[in-house]
């Protein structure tokens, strides 16, 4: 047989070589690439971790200004911040005299300041909290409520949240720096601002006197400005209490009907106001001061690029990757390869050789070359039982075959009288054919599937009773005993004349296998979801080693044996076959000296109704 080329770009050997080498590449790309991906944004979120520490701290020193009139006590809250922060923090007046250093003395400053903390003056885009006006919202200077206060707006705030809770408004209940109660609808409950009409009494939101004195003094200290702009009623001043705190952000109440919708009057109004205020608050905080931090300020976003030596390093990884999976594929793929030419070359060998493969391994490749060695020996013992069962068939037709011409051979010629008993003889060697053709076509319905049967509710009693009674001269002729017994009453849902051809040819092996004097026990027995249906004998037995063969067509134990002595081998193939088609099986078991004991294990089925 020519061996079959097979192009380089389908063999195994270089398709695994180019996987390999497709996979090496993909996973060095994308391990390069979430190297750098990686990489770029761990700095990203360090850089923004940096920054939101920088804006903790530029709070935290704003907070502390707006509380305190001087810088005396930071320096402990420096140390706190830095150790919390990892970053060096130093304040500076303005003219660079140090206030507080987290750093050792005599440390350079950084070249230049971060940012300004100024809590009348704050950057209203970054400092979290600042009011529109530029003011830290914790200076509160004269507008600090005192004690008694305190109790009182305390007691109509809860009298308020009361009220509103009457009318399904939840409220939560908070305080401004200045010590006034805060109340706040909970989101989605209520429309902003809304106050139901009994609840608008108007008393919590009244200026208390301290604020009042405040107010006063503030409207005074704006009062010089208001009049440069024409903007001064002579009416005191009065910001609104919006959310509980006060807002100096409108000056339209005060000055709404002088302005008119004047854009410019309204910019005047709240320069005044603010500048007013500052003043008013300025001797209650700390003096302006230069915040510096280590490292300076942060510029852009961080880039990671390779540098050439570091690209060099890649490639050369990437390339050693390459190149060591390549290697370890091929060695891999020439094992795998290794005993797949070996069964392509067994396959190929002329069938008549059978050939085998050896097994070095036991991987899936073993696995394969076991199996295919196993094929192997099946179709060399197919063969082998197909040679004998030409043999055997042509054997079995061939002994009555030759009897019958021979008598008609002789009776043409005159040589013998075609008497009554001359035909009996050849009416016998007609029914030998008749079975060996009757058992192959069974045999032969069974291999193709086709094999017939008329089920219908079967007695297994009744069963044993009637091939007892079928075979009860046979084995008086013989000396043989036939009995039956039976375990109960089970049913089967069987083709009785099937069951009785297959019990019949256990019951005539039986008998033929069993000297005189003799028993054959026909036994029925229920067991779990089935019914056992035995055939046992005292006969000669079965040797262990030909036990597995007793079911093989054409088989005998004893190869002297003629069709007439030892049967066609036929029998028990038939009943085999039988069984399966009926969802059953067929087991022997044998002692030699003993006897055997054939077994046919049916599924059992439920008694049916009378009438």
């Amino acid at each position: 047989m020519n061996r079959v080329r097979i192009p380089l770009r389908k063999r195994l050997l270089v398709r695994l070589l180019s996987a390999s080498a497709l996979i090496a590449v993909c996973s060095v790309a994308a391990t390069a690439w979430l190297a750098v991906t990686t990489t770029t944004r761990a700095l990203r979120e360090e850089q923004g971790q940096v920054l939101a520490d920088d804006m903790d701290i530029l709070a935290r020193l704003s907070g502390y200004a707006a509380t305190h009139p001087d810088w005396k006590g930071v320096q402990a809250t420096v140390r706190a911040l830095s150790a919390q922060t990892g970053r060096r923090i130093a304040l500076t007046t303005a003219d660079r005299t140090l206030l507080a250093d987290s750093a050792p003395r005599g440390t350079s400053l950084p070249p230049r300041a971060a940012a300004t903390v100024d809590p009348l003056r704050t950057d209203t885009f970054s400092e979290r909290g600042a009011q529109l006006s530029g003011t830290d919202p914790r200076v509160v200077g004269p507008y600090r409520l005192t004690p008694t206060e305190r109790t009182q707006l305390d007691a109509l705030a809860r009298k308020r949240q009361s009220c509103f809770a009457r009318h399904g408004i939840e409220t939560t209940l908070t305080r401004t720096p200045s010590g006034r109660p805060v109340l706040t609808a909970t989101e989605g409950t209520t429309e902003p601002g809304y106050v139901p009409e009994p609840c608008a009494d108007g008393m919590l939101n009244t200026p208390a006197p301290t604020e009042e004195k405040a107010l006063a003094a503030l409207g005074q200290q704006a009062r010089g400005c208001l009049t440069r702009h024409g903007l001064d009623t002579g009416a005191p001043l009065s910001p609104a209490l919006r959310f509980g705190g006060l807002d100096f952000r409108d000056p339209a109440g005060d000055f709404g009907y002088l302005m008119k919708g004047d854009a410019k009057a309204v910019r005047a109004a709240q320069t005044c106001l603010d500048d007013a205020r500052r003043t008013q608050l300025d001797p209650y905080v700390a003096p302006v001061a230069e915040l510096f931090l280590g490292g300076g300020d942060n510029g852009a976003a961080p880039r990671w690029d390779l540098s050439p030596a570091n690209k060099t390093k890649v490639v050369g990884a990437a390339g050693l990757v390459l190149a060591v999976t390549v290697a370890v594929t091929a060695v891999v793929a020439t094992r795998l390869v290794r005993p797949l030419r070996a069964l392509t070359e067994a396959a190929q060998q002329p069938p008549d050789r059978h050939a085998r493969v050896p097994v070095t391994t036991r991987d899936e490749t073993g696995i394969l070359a076991e199996a295919f060695n196993d094929l192997a020996e099946r179709r060399e013992r197919l063969e082998a039982q197909r040679k004998a069962l030409v043999s055997d068939v042509a054997h079995e037709l061939r002994s009555p075959l030759t009897n019958i011409r021979g008598w008609l051979e002789v009776t043409r010629d005159g040589l013998v009288e075609p008497d009554a008993e001359l035909l009996a003889a050849l009416h016998e060697e007609a029914l030998v054919l008749q079975r060996v053709i009757d058992d192959l076509r069974d045999l032969a319905a069974a291999d193709a599937g086709t094999l017939r049967l008329h089920r219908e509710p079967v007695a297994a009693d009744e069963l044993l009773a009637q091939v007892t009674a079928a075979h009860r001269v046979a084995a008086e002729a013989a000396g043989v005993t036939l009995r039956t017994r039976t375990d109960g009453t089970p049913w089967l849902d069987a083709d009785p004349v099937r069951l009785r051809q297959a019990l019949g040819n256990l019951v005539t092996n039986a008998v033929r296998h069993t000297p005189p004097g003799g028993t054959v026990t026909l036994t029925a027995r229920p067991e779990d979801a089935h019914v056992l249906l035995e055939v046992a004998d005292t006969g000669t037995g079965i040797a262990a080693e030909d036990l597995p063969h007793v079911f093989e067509r054409f088989w005998r134990a004893e190869k002297s044996r003629s069709r007439r002595t030892g049967g066609s081998g036929l029998g028990l193939p038939i009943v085999r076959h039988l069984m399966a088609a009926h969802g059953g099986t067929a087991d022997a078991a044998s002692t030699p000296g003993e006897g055997s004991v054939f077994t046919l294990r049916l599924p059992v089925a439920t008694a049916p109704r009378d009438g």
